[in-house]
């Protein structure tokens, strides 16, 4: 056993390779020409500004995932809490220093990129957690020095994300969160109360919204009262999916997006646009490519060693489930229109940069799935 730990603790670059999960890699790549090829879709079959750049960040960022997946895990296990603190900061100076468009102060510009730090905070805070309840014995997590530290980590950011405003970013960011702490162990009962209790202080939260995210609730409630206004989006993502059918109007023929009545058909409503080309197989077929991927985070997690990988792991899947679910029950109209990008899919540079370096922190936990952190 001591001669395998000290092998696998010094890998040379071929077992390194060897290690890799190719099945992630793959689906990660297949995902990558679909998006592809959806974002050409959306610029009516040219090879326009949205899907050149998408294609050049696809490659640049899966180079990246790859450096990150061979630095050691015990690497981002020491550098969690300078992850975390670093993107907080830059959520701070994103009120001092920030690009405002459409109406909300959510960027930095670095002139090769805008870069949304509420993306990074998503992998940012589950890494921070992951090493927070690393050495916390699972009968201790709901001590109250415990919980305080967790609680701060959480509601800051999701508070600064909030006051951007960027209500669907903050949500995913608190999934992401509550994800890490469930699976610490926490009492049900304990998590239930908190559940019940944010429930109860959502109409004091309302109160705290936008005009325009008042009008977007109220229109998820009922479209048809401003079918020109604040439910025009959410009707045309509608008829877009039901014309659609079981196999699509084909490549290049979804008519809701080539006449332009589908507004963000490249970034949130992509999944409109892929649906009404390919129906509902096609739909399901891209849906199996997420849980595939979903499905491939969680082995890892369950063959790592150590339980910070473990927590990592299995909060990350969490929260990608979610970003998943988010975006396409908004267009399926299950749910109020927010600012939730389809991983990889949306156009968006911050949206792919944070979920690939999370899925490089994935593979390094693979590669490393033998070695512990201390």
């Amino acid at each position: 056993m001591i001669r395998q730990h000290f092998h696998r603790g010094n890998q040379s670059f071929r077992d390194k390779i060897f290690a890799l999960d190719f099945l992630l890699i793959f689906f990660i790549l297949l995902l990558g020409v679909i998006s592809f090829f959806a974002m050409y879709s959306t610029e009516q079959g040219k090879l326009g500004y949205y899907t050149q750049s998408h294609l050049y960040r696809f490659f640049i960022f899966f180079i990246l995932f790859i450096i990150v997946s061979f630095f050691r895990i015990k690497t981002w296990y020491k550098s969690a809490y300078l992850f975390y603190f670093a993107v907080l900061i830059l959520l701070f100076a994103v009120d001092i220093f920030g690009v405002t468009a459409s109406g909300s102060k959510r960027w930095i510009s670095l002139f090769f990129i805008n870069l949304q730090p509420s993306e990074l905070m998503k992998i940012a805070l589950i890494i921070f957690l992951a090493r927070y309840y690393y050495k916390i014995p699972t009968e201790n997590v709901t001590n109250l020095k415990y919980i305080i530290t967790p609680f701060f980590a959480i509601f800051v950011p999701v508070l600064l994300v909030a006051e951007q405003p960027d209500l669907g970013t903050a949500v995913l960011i608190l999934i992401g969160g509550f994800a890490v702490i469930w699976l610490t162990g926490f009492r049900i009962k304990l998590f239930l109360y908190s559940c019940f209790f944010i429930i109860c202080l959502l109409p004091v939260g309302i109160s705290f919204l936008k005009p325009y995210q008042k009008t977007r609730i109220l229109s998820f409630f009922d479209p048809e009262r401003d079918a020109l206004g604040a439910g025009y989006q959410i009707i045309q993502s509608k008829i877009a999916l039901g014309s659609g059918g079981i196999f699509g109007k084909g490549f290049l023929q979804g008519s809701q997006s080539y006449l332009d009545y589908l507004p963000e058909k490249h970034t949130d409503f992509i999944f409109t646009l892929f649906s009404e080309e390919f129906g509902f197989v096609g739909s399901t077929a891209l849906l199996l490519v997420y849980v595939m991927i979903i499905y491939r985070i969680t082995v890892i997690g369950r063959q790592s060693r150590n339980n910070f990988a473990k927590l990592y792991c299995f909060g990350f899947a969490t929260a990608f489930f979610a970003y998943v679910a988010v975006n396409m029950s908004m267009v399926l109209g299950l749910l109020p229109i927010v600012g939730a990008p389809l991983p990889i899919m949306s156009y968006g540079g911050s949206s792919m940069l944070s979920v690939m370096i999370g899925l490089g922190f994935v593979m390094s936990c693979k590669i490393y799935q033998q070695e512990d952190v201390n």
